[in-house]
């Protein structure tokens, strides 16, 4: 980071193109004070910032809930689009196809997720299109009143009482199964591993999948909630300690033992992850999906990268989009000449 000057005197620091970090932020959260999604609207902001990302290179994608209205929080330069509920990876399709240019990132709930849009999140999850998807998981309901959502773990109980008995769906195992290519999973109260995993997630190429297990501090931070802060403190069993070098820094490593995993990224950064579990490895997929199921058998809360893959084509690479927008293509490039249409008719007879 370097620091402007302003007639002489010391201003604020500035990123490597020459913005300060306020030109990053949003507007004023209107969500109840405590919320885990305010936290992660400022791990974003500092990630944005710290890699250097244009801000009018950015589309914010959401649906509805509370976590549908943190992209407001964040990158008040940036476009964004709220989208019709469960919607938001359609929407992120049409627009990422539109301009492959974009860096996208969505921002959506555990019900906006797992309930009404599962549908679409499992499509999006195996096109791997690149965009990073953040859910915001409290497990709750939290724009209605607190119900349980989909993600909630059997045993939970809810302020009024109410213990839920439905096993819950793990957007992790579900993401590394369809065939996202980054999938993790960190806690809002974890400002240094969330804002390794987000700046590593702008580097990749392809879907990145984050499940930030975010508190409801109105109506599931209570005694008996697995999405509580308290729950998350006393289980929360790291699989890897993340760090990431941006392509623009020297490259060291300060980790002290253990086996390191060093994955080159796309535009040239570094992902390195120092196993803590012996057994443990980012790039195999059928590990990775055993050790998540394992942990909910162990009542672990799991967090870290899980799974890695930087080899795979994204689906606007399947699809052999041209990286310009499209509405800024010449016709003479996007409507064939009448020669083309008379072959074929000609072919059709």
């Amino acid at each position: 980071m370097a620091t402007a000057t302003v007639n002489g005197a010391a201003g604020p620091k500035v990123n490597r193109i020459g913005l300060p970090i306020v030109e990053y932020r949003g507007g004023k959260s209107t969500l109840c004070a405590g919320c885990g999604h305010n936290a992660i609207s400022e791990r974003i902001v500092d990630a944005m910032f710290e890699m250097g990302v244009e801000p009018e290179r950015v589309i914010k994608m959401s649906g509805i809930g509370c976590s549908s209205k943190s992209p407001a929080y964040f990158m008040s330069r940036s476009f964004s689009v709220n989208s019709v509920h469960g919607r938001m990876p359609s929407v992120t399709s049409g627009a990422l196809l539109a301009n492959a240019a974009l860096t996208a990132i969505g921002v959506s709930g555990d019900g906006d997720t797992a309930s009404i849009g599962i549908g679409q999140f499992v499509h999006m999850m195996r096109r791997n299109l690149p965009m990073i998807y953040i859910v915001e998981n409290n497990g709750v309901y939290g724009l209605t009143k607190g119900q349980f959502s989909a993600t909630a773990d059997i045993g939970s109980k809810l302020k009024t009482g109410v213990i839920n008995d439905l096993p819950p769906i793990d957007t992790c195992a579900l993401a590394i199964q369809l065939g996202a290519t980054f999938v993790g999973r960190s806690f809002s109260g974890d400002k240094k591993q969330l804002l390794s995993m987000l700046k590593a997630a702008i580097a990749h190429k392809g879907t990145v999948l984050l499940d930030v297990i975010s508190p409801c501090v109105t109506f599931n931070d209570h005694e008996g909630s697995t999405k509580s802060y308290k729950f998350l403190q006393d289980h929360d069993e790291p699989v890897n300690e993340v760090g990431f070098v941006p392509s623009f820094d020297e490259i060291e490593i300060d980790y002290d033992s253990g086996a390191v995993y060093d994955v080159a990224m796309h535009d040239g950064s570094h992902l390195r992850m120092r196993k803590l579990r012996e057994d443990y490895d980012p790039t195999d997929k059928a590990n990775a999906v055993r050790t998540l199921m394992e942990a909910h058998e162990n009542d672990e809360v799991l967090t870290g990268v899980f799974f890695i893959d930087t080899r795979q084509p994204t689906f606007v690479d399947r699809l052999n989009m041209v990286n310009e927008p499209l509405a800024t293509l010449p016709e003479s490039i996007v409507r064939p000449p009448k020669a083309a249409l008379d072959s074929l008719m000609a072919s059709l007879q």
